[in-house]
């Protein structure tokens, strides 16, 4: 298929005029700063946090890239993944115009963005063994679908979609293939992320938030072209990650052996807990995983939740996703807390 970035630009943002900031007009060194209007006696803190972050976020930026093997420029870091999903409609949609494709049982923001943003939402749900319905999507595409939005490993199902199914998606669709890899450090599936320079309508998302264990931090990862990632940098906030995020994000990079030990304990131990739970006779069935938690069908999934929930041990019932009817989704944790979840489901009165 034909690719047009510009083409799938709304008009005003192309036009946009992004607002520059102190930080933006002045990269050089200097001792003095008097452009910001920021408090030059510092911050009542340990900590000096009286000047603007770096808008770009480059030092991260150089970290994430020599980690993944891309250049800095093709990356984006946001708010959180929520915030590259929500420029990506502001970006790309005309809202009361245009719409985009999920496929639920999915993450739930791609369809709040897209109702807050006022863009009409397609679902074409997941077929057997919770894997991608090629012919739908494809056929649900029209003049103005302008996003779709593939989560692989899926939330909240754990399982990766097939590669060639996202391939034929990518292909054939002259739009934008976002593909968010929040668990893909978990999963046996290689990223996406070494095709950007084969698919130029290709986003990859993915998160410091769950193998490296920065949820509070909120930096979400956007690995696109660099004419999307400049349509990113020119749409978001001028100050978008905070100073404290960027010093930190920078320092857990450098420790990426303990991430890679934390996520074998993490394998090993969903195995474990998934051998335990086919022990219980109310867990009908536990689907397979390549993520950092698992799906599992039980006999009856608000009393079990309550049960749990009543006993201080909390898991998501999601029960109300296409699908996922009496299912409950189970987080790996600690190997304590694994093991005080097993005896609790040992003392429950089906």
């Amino acid at each position: 298929m034909q690719f047009d970035l510009q083409k799938l630009v709304r008009d005003n943002i192309q036009k946009l005029t992004p607002y520059s900031s102190a930080r933006h007009e002045f990269t050089g060194k200097a001792s003095v700063f008097l452009d910001a209007n920021e408090n030059a006696y510092g911050s009542p803190l340990p900590d000096r946090f009286n000047r603007y972050p770096d808008p770009l976020q480059w030092q991260l930026k150089f970290q994430l890239a020599s980690i993944k093997g891309v250049p800095a420029e093709n990356v984006f870091v946001g708010n959180g993944s929520d915030e590259v999903i929500d420029l990506a409609y502001r970006i790309f949609c005309t809202p009361a115009v245009d719409n985009v494709i999920i496929c639920p049982p999915t993450y739930g923001m791609y369809e709040v963005s897209g109702n807050i943003n006022d863009v009409a939402v397609k679902k074409v749900n997941l077929i057997n063994h919770f894997q991608l319905n090629v012919e739908g999507i494809l056929a649900a595409v029209d003049d103005n679908t302008k996003l779709i939005f593939i989560c692989s490993p899926n939330n909240p199902t754990a399982n990766n979609m097939r590669r060639e199914d996202v391939e034929v998606i990518l292909n054939n669709f002259s739009g934008i293939v976002i593909i968010d890899e929040a668990y893909i450090n978990f999963s046996k599936q290689k990223t996406f992320i070494q095709e950007l320079t084969e698919y130029p309508n290709l986003i990859v998302m993915q998160t410091l938030s769950k193998a490296w264990g920065l949820a509070a931090l909120r930096l979400g990862l956007c690995y696109a072209s660099k004419d999307i990632i400049e349509l990113f940098n020119k749409v978001k906030p001028p100050y978008n990650i905070n100073d404290a995020s960027q010093q930190l994000g920078v320092a857990a990079l450098k420790n990426i052996d303990l991430v890679n030990e934390w996520i074998n304990v993490v394998v090993k131990q969903k195995e474990w807990l998934i051998k335990e739970m086919g022990n219980f006779t109310f867990v009908k069935t536990i689907y397979p995983s390549d993520a950092n938690f698992f799906l599992m069908k039980v006999n009856d999934a608000a009393k079990l939740y309550t049960y749990l929930s009543d006993n201080e041990v909390v898991v998501r019932n999601r029960s109300k996703e296409p699908g996922c009817d009496n299912c409950l989704r189970v987080t790996i944790g600690t190997p304590e807390e694994n093991q005080q979840l097993i005896q609790l489901l040992k003392n429950y009165n089906q």
